[in-house]
């Protein structure tokens, strides 16, 4: 039972729920039968014991148990009634110009729908089909008096559907205005409304969120005992409370939430580093869920000390909801040297991370994000045409299949043929890396001041920013040899370690990167990190490095709820937990296709992107057929592959469409795309199976994309 008390706290009129007393809630209810009875019902011979048993259960709900119950819960109902008028209420202008908003994308969705019927389209194509065979023919008469027959009925047409309109159109508007006002407005109403259905999105909202603004409470005193809980305060003796904090900043309101500046008082040992390693304790204390918890050190240049923590307290979780779509999304382009967009922190602030000298990590369990959050990253290098990519997908899934239109080096897949390609990508690297420091080296100071990449530098000596995009590593490793895979390793880690300073960025991701996947020494130069949810605190570690989960930057505490959220390391003592912004896979085939424009633009389209036919017919426009792109994409790597190697290819591209595939299918499938073989059969390393040439499926590509003076 609950009664309605309303103080006010720091400002703000706060609503809260306290017990009612016993005496107002009434005697329990008398018992229902005798206890003779309810012992004769109970014995084991009687069949209907299940059947007469009376349920242990209050016939009232605990609200309607008592007259002062229910004037508690009533005035409580009418207070928040109230608070929810006024709320409303006073945004009602803005409901308004929101509805009449809508109501105009509406008009015009429905424009857009009826002129087809308008303009009589229905009719457009006999006259297109009549007035193209009449050129051809001019001598033809009968032709010629059909064209102008069926000229005429849709001119007809037109002008009676457009009379009909403009004549319904002009007749309600008079109507409109002879009538009353109040009539007015009655079909101001019936109009505005459907147009107004008919205009939303998917994700509009007319009404704000009118809930009440309080639903976390916190005091010094609160924060004091859930610190002594935590062990983090001393224990007074006998009726001492014992030492406190000094709070030199709160607790006050501070958006969703509360937050407060707080200094640990001194003799008692304890630092801002034991503070939040005791974060979920104290999350527990204050009676909310630790993700709800945001603390950091307050460091010396902030005014800060060892023992000076920051902490905000959020009403509930800040971390769920509709994501926030990418900035990038709408963009035109974008320059590498400024901070990429990247998402937002707990309180809405948005997060840039500059990636220009830096090497980046992602990790975390799988769909949870991970790949989309790495994509951000080099989705932001795609709009600057000074930017090459080098991309490789150890899954070979769909992920990165739209980067063939501007990557200058794509591999796909960890197989044999991915693998050599992958380990000629390495080598090209690093001999342009090399040779990037000699031009760099020979460079006066006035030009060159530091020995590195300058924006000024990357086109007066065409010196494109290098972006090295890799998924998933452990695919790549667990597929390798024991002395390939050491070379790759010490590849990377050159790339990681040199690479910056001539304009390279690495960005590399994995699952759960143990030393068997990814290797300590790879992971430990990287120095920006991003994990997604993981198993546990050792999992996190693993990822933004060791010891982190001990300082507060821990994965493990985020759930399957948080897709797209993770813990953000971007040095030794600076971490964030930020929910990335979202770029689905149609924003970033988007992107991918106005990267090319702009490098064809600028003359920056190099390497595979040129000569890749799949990309190509994209840009053009054409219409290649799904399996034939498929199939270049499964044997862009392989001169010919055995059919069972190529249908596994493709189910690992898509499952869904090639998972029933076998070969006769697939086989059928290309010949109805127009694949001639020249040989059913071919020899790889000795062996000779049923497959298929990759020159045979090239010649089922539409000739004018192969003429193309951009595709090689």
């Amino acid at each position: 039972m609950t009664d309605v008390d309303t103080r006010p706290v720091n400002g703000h009129t706060l609503t809260k729920l306290h017990p009612i007393p016993p005496e107002l809630v009434g005697p329990p209810p008398p018992p229902a039968v005798a206890p003779d009875t309810v012992e004769a019902v109970d014995r084991p011979d009687n069949p209907l014991a299940d059947w007469l048993t009376v349920p242990d259960a209050p016939v009232l709900p605990a609200w309607a148990r008592s007259a002062a119950s229910i004037r508690a819960n009533v005035t409580a109902f009418v207070r928040l009634s109230w608070w929810q008028a006024r709320y409303h209420g006073i945004r009602t202008p803005k409901y308004l110009v929101k509805t009449l908003l809508l109501a105009a994308r509406g008009f015009y969705r429905a424009t857009v729908g009826l002129w087809p019927t308008l303009s009589a389209q229905d009719h457009s194509a006999v006259v297109k089909a009549l007035r193209a065979q009449s050129r051809a023919r001019p001598e033809d008469v009968e032709l010629a008096a059909r064209l102008q027959l069926a000229h005429g009925i849709r001119t007809r047409t037109r002008r009676w559907r457009f009379g009909a309109a403009a004549t319904a159109v002009a007749a309600a508007t008079i109507g409109i205005m002879l009538a009353d006002p109040l009539v007015q407005a009655g079909v101001a109403a019936a109009v505005v409304t459907p147009l107004a259905h008919l205009g939303r999105g998917k994700d509009t909202v007319l009404l704000d969120q009118g809930a009440p603004p309080l639903r976390v409470d916190m005091s010094a005193q609160q924060l004091n005992d859930a610190l002594r809980a935590a062990g983090l305060l001393k224990s007074g003796r006998g009726d001492e409370e014992g030492p406190r904090v000094t709070c030199t900043m709160g607790p006050v309101r501070d958006g969703r939430g509360w937050a407060v500046i707080f200094d640990l008082p001194r003799g008692g040992g304890k630092t801002a580093s034991d503070v939040l390693a005791k974060r979920e304790v104290i999350a527990q204390e204050l009676g909310v869920d630790e993700i709800q918890v945001i603390m950091s050190r307050v460091r010396a240049a902030k005014g800060g000390n060892a023992g000076r923590v920051s902490m905000w307290v959020a009403d509930d979780d800040p971390y769920l909801g509709e994501p926030t779509p990418s900035p990038l999304a709408k963009a035109e382009t974008f320059s590498i040297w400024d901070p990429i967009p990247f998402g937002q922190d707990a309180r809405g602030n948005r997060i840039e991370v500059p990636v220009m000298w830096q090497s980046m990590f992602f990790g975390g369990l799988p769909r949870r994000g991970k790949t989309f959050t790495q994509r951000l990253m080099t989705a932001a290098g795609l709009l600057d045409a000074y930017v090459r990519h080098y991309v490789a997908d150890g899954k070979g899934g769909a992920d990165w299949m739209p980067m063939r239109a501007v990557a200058h080096r794509l591999v796909m897949g960890a197989e044999d043929g991915a693998i050599d390609a992958l380990k000629a990508m390495l080598a090209e690297l690093l001999v342009e890396m090399e040779r990037r420091f000699a031009i760099l080296r020979e460079l006066p100071t006035n030009i060159c001041p530091e020995g590195k990449l300058t924006p000024e530098l990357v086109r007066l000596k065409n010196l494109p920013v290098i972006f090295v995009t890799i998924d998933e590593l452990q695919e790549y490793f667990t597929a390798m040899e024991k002395d390939d895979r050491e070379q790759v390793i010490n590849d990377l880690c050159r790339i990681a370690r040199r690479g910056p300073a001539a304009g390279f960025v690495s960005n590399f991701a994995s699952q759960r990167p143990d030393a068997e996947s990814v290797p300590t020494k790879l992971r430990e130069i990287i120095t920006l990190r991003y994990s997604t949810q993981v198993v546990d605190k050792a999992s996190s570690d693993m990822v933004l490095g060791k010891g982190k989960a001990a300082q507060g930057a821990d994965a493990s505490v985020l759930s399957e709820d948080h897709v797209g959220t993770g813990v953000l390391v971007t040095g030794p003592a600076s971490y964030i937990t930020v929910r990335a912004d979202y770029l689905d896979g149609t924003g970033f085939a988007k992107l991918c296709a106005t990267g090319r424009t702009l490098r064809q633009a600028a003359g920056q389209l190099t390497g595979d992107a040129v000569g890749d036919v799949t990309a190509a017919a994209d840009a053009a426009g054409l219409t290649l057929a799904p399996i034939l792109s498929d199939v270049l994409e499964v044997m862009r790597h392989s001169p010919r592959m055995f059919t069972t190697d190529l249908i596994a290819g493709l189910v690992n591209l898509d499952e869904d469409v090639y998972g029933d595939f076998n070969g006769e299918r697939l086989a059928a499938e290309l010949e109805g795309a127009g694949v001639k073989r020249t040989s059913k059969q071919v020899k790889i390393s000795g062996t000779t199976l049923a497959g298929y040439q990759r020159r045979d499926i090239e010649a089922a590509v539409p000739a004018e994309i192969l003429l193309d003076p951009n595709t090689k």
